[in-house]
């Protein structure tokens, strides 16, 4: 896997580098946002680790700007802002996962692993998985509703995905975070349900006809 790793404080990014070289990835390092943005547009990346406090621009706005080139991007947000607050903006800007410094660096491998995997595992062969009048493309990762085509980030992408999968099945939040997110679940967070809003209102919004049910107490469906 070739890594982008935009992070200012030198002594970090030489740390985090040094390790990811031992695991075996390839590993480029920005030291402020705007100089992160030039090596985003000069090479392909499998994954796009940000601090979010950057020089020039800010991680928030430099997520942001990847996910608007590229939805599809995996983007890890690795910063010392641990409020729910920053974690709800970092997931807005487009962002597939948030890591919080300081951090185990097995931790930070399985989470990339689990990024990678997301990408790489998808059909080529590309069927199509319907619910009503939502489709997904399994080969092209495209995704769309009545035609018109909706915009997902990587894990929004993998989360419908297996929803549709099991569509007119009760997925738990224990199912997802297992099958989508790759840890086990932990019961203090609500990232399983901040995703699953971000998810129901990108396809479902003005929608007659909502395909994403609340099952209460038990997790999830997607069924017409």
């Amino acid at each position: 896997m070739r890594l982008l790793l935009v992070e200012d404080e030198v002594n970090v990014a030489s740390f985090i580098k040094r390790g990811l070289n031992e695991e075996g990835y390839d590993v480029d390092v920005a030291f402020d946002g705007m100089m992160g943005l030039r090596f985003y547009d000069s090479k392909k990346y499998d994954v796009v680790i940000l601090d979010l406090n950057l020089p020039k621009i800010n991680g928030f706005d430099l997520c942001r700007e990847i996910k608007e080139n590229d939805s599809t991007q995996p983007v890890l947000l690795l910063t010392a802002l641990d409020s729910i607050n920053d974690k709800e903006k970092g997931f807005g800007s487009g962002a597939d996962d948030y890591l919080v410094k300081p951090f185990e660096f097995r931790e930070l491998v399985l989470r990339l692993k689990a990024l990678g995997r997301r990408v790489t595992s998808f059909d080529e062969s590309g069927r199509n998985l319907s619910v009503a009048d939502l489709v997904l493309q399994t080969g092209a990762r495209v995704v769309t509703r009545a035609g018109k085509r909706i915009n997902l980030t990587s894990r929004e992408y993998a989360l419908l995905e297996y929803l549709m999968l099991n569509a007119g099945k009760i997925v738990s939040r224990v199912d997802i975070a297992e099958k989508v997110w790759d840890i086990r679940f932990d019961t203090n967070t609500n990232v399983i349900d901040v995703y699953i809003n971000y998810l129901r209102k990108k396809i479902d919004a003005g929608q007659p006809h909502k395909l994403l049910h609340t099952v209460i107490g038990m997790g999830y469906m997607l069924k017409e």
